[in-house]
């Protein structure tokens, strides 16, 4: 049985009150980051990525303000191979629906920067953060400005004569780093929030929590790629793929392995099923270790969570998958990777109640 204590702490416990306003500053964080990753979500999904063909981080924060202003933005967006090659018939208003989402997407990062340096210099002044946590604050700014430049080069390798959509590795990346940002202002928050007599010491426990994590890594990179290929619809059949295991479509001995991974559509989703049936199957596993904890901590009392998440997040992979040649399919596609984000947070606050020793950063 792992040592634990169990006399019951109130929220209130958790900090001191210098600490509360960080805390929610920090939270608020977490949430505008998860809100940032769904918006760029539904701009990938609905093919907006591409509409702004400029990357002006302060002088684009306003959008196009009369008729001429717009119809300069329309015919710039006219000059790339997805305006010429797939939406060719495009109207004005077309184009502006699809303006909207990128807009909202990159206007959305410019708002968290903003709400994240005023509280940030408010608080040092108010010397709530002491030379420990300012560091850290720190480096998540530079984090959050190298996104941003991450982003801008993955906008850039879908504007010219040629791709109609950005390079899905590029998104990959881009998606990714931004999970990094996401699970970096977790923990921080989780180890200003949670005090170490509230961490159980379960290393078994944790181990298969960090193996979940490690899945669900490569899970995600191949989620990406789903999404960057469309590969959903080479194959929107299960529990089969076009109706075999393995698909013939794999083709491992035609092209290099490296290339087989990243680009071949039948292989991109045959490794994202597998690595959803392994995470099932870990999952339960864990969820019956975790029970073996003292059930006054906090770590048995979060641990159905990360399960309901996972079921839900097969569940919705499955409705995606299968309602990919439809528009219905784009909500659930939406859905799926907004669980498959929350599931990401709940792994990381499950493995951080699981190891009393969690100390770094």
């Amino acid at each position: 049985m792992p040592h634990t204590l169990t006399a019951p702490v109130s929220i209130q416990s958790f900090s001191d009150k210098s600490k509360r306003p960080v805390i929610l500053w920090l939270v608020t964080g977490v949430v505008m980051v998860m809100i940032q990753i769904l918006l760029g979500g539904i701009t990938r999904l609905t093919g907006s990525g591409l509409s702004i063909t400029e990357w002006k981080p302060l002088l684009g924060a306003l959008p196009p303000l009369n008729e001429h202003a717009w119809q300069h933005s329309f015919e710039q967006y006219q000059q790339i191979a997805q305006f010429k090659k797939i939406n060719y018939n495009f109207t004005l208003a077309d184009y502006k629906a699809i303006f909207f989402w990128e807009w909202l997407h990159r206007e959305w990062a410019r708002l968290m920067g903003v709400v994240f340096l005023i509280p940030f210099l408010i608080f040092i002044a108010q010397k709530r953060l002491d030379k420990q946590m300012i560091k850290p604050m720190l480096i998540l700014f530079i984090l959050g400005g190298l996104q941003g430049a991450i982003g801008w080069l993955m906008v850039k390798s879908g504007l010219n004569d040629t791709d109609i959509a950005v390079s899905h590795v590029r998104l990959a990346i881009h998606f990714m780093c931004a999970l990094i940002l996401l699970g970096y202002l977790v923990w921080f928050t989780l180890k200003l929030a949670i005090p170490a007599q509230r961490i159980a010491l379960a290393p078994t426990a944790q181990k298969l929590n960090l193996l979940l994590l490690a899945l669900l890594f490569f899970q995600l990179i191949y989620g990406a790629f789903m999404a960057g290929t469309h590969a959903a619809l080479h194959a929107p059949t299960w529990p089969d793929i076009n109706g075999s295991f393995i698909p013939d479509g794999m083709n491992v001995r035609a092209q290099s392995l490296l290339h087989t991974l990243c680009y071949n559509v039948f292989t991109i989703q045959f490794i994202h099923r597998m690595l959803a049936y392994a995470i099932g199957i870990v999952t339960v596993a864990w969820f019956i270790q975790s029970g073996k904890a003292v059930r006054s901590t906090l770590l048995y009392k979060f641990r159905s969570v990360p399960l309901l998440l996972v079921a839900v997040q097969i569940t919705l992979g499955v409705m995606a998958l299968l309602n990919s040649l439809f528009k219905t399919g784009v909500y659930y596609a939406v859905i799926h990777q907004f669980t498959g984000m929350l599931l990401l947070t709940a792994l990381l606050i499950t493995f951080y109640l699981s190891n009393r020793r969690s100390t770094f950063i």
